[in-house]
């Protein structure tokens, strides 16, 4: 690669955003944008087409989120960089980018040398998750500070967006209904809702959940 520039895709549904951050990477001798999309379907298709070193996704996309970017493309390569661009740094959004297989993480509210840094390093080291706020996340995490789910209560809450209600999602995961509705509780909690439609859209924005389907309840 030291040969050629690094080759980046830029998804983002914001023009001003895409074009502005294509032309900054742009300026970089070392790497150059072969394409610039604005949703989750262009951007893996003009992946799977144009094969880029890194791809550079925002986190909320008009049909789905990068999280879905990014777990597409590296189901399909270890090789490919992901880097995840994002308004919302909380610390949930940090474990979700590095449990979907992203190699950096980057809030909007950086400044471009830090996009381009991810940028060049996810090129070399695509499977090594790079962001300036993961030490304090893992400190807040381990002092139990975290708001980051569980993989049971992302198991819940992908049920309560299929409008499952706690009875049914019990028998669906084999917990019963107190243990569910428990879960739940603390779903909201995590996610600062009072109910289900309020998790469900935090989810949404977040990045935990591509859609939601309507309430069954």
């Amino acid at each position: 690669m030291a040969d050629r520039p690094i080759k980046v895709l830029l998804i983002d549904d914001h023009e001003l955003i895409r074009n502005g951050l294509g032309v900054v990477l742009d300026l970089e001798p070392d790497m150059s944008v072969a394409a610039t999309v604005a949703t989750v379907a262009e951007g893996i298709a003009a992946a799977q087409e144009l094969q880029p070193d890194v791809v550079v996704t925002d986190l909320q996309l008009q049909d789905g989120t990068g999280l879905d970017v990014v777990r597409t493309l590296r189901r399909q390569s270890d090789t490919v960089g992901l880097v995840v661009l994002t308004m919302h740094s909380g610390d949930e959004q940090i474990f979700a980018a590095m449990q979907a297989g992203a190699s950096g993480f980057v809030g909007k509210d950086a400044p471009a040398t830090e996009v381009i840094k991810a940028t060049r390093h996810a090129s070399v080291s695509p499977r090594a998750f790079v962001c300036a706020g993961l030490v304090g996340a893992m400190m807040r995490r381990q002092s139990g500070e975290s708001t980051a789910l569980t993989e049971r209560e992302h198991e819940v809450l992908l049920l309560l967006a299929e409008g499952l209600n706690a009875a049914s999602i019990g028998q669906h995961l084999f917990l019963s209904e107190s243990s569910t509705k428990s879960h739940i509780a603390r779903i909201y909690q995590k996610l600062g809702a009072a109910n289900r439609a309020q998790a469900l859209v935090t989810a949404m924005r977040i990045g935990l959940l591509s859609t939601v389907q309507p309430s069954a309840r």
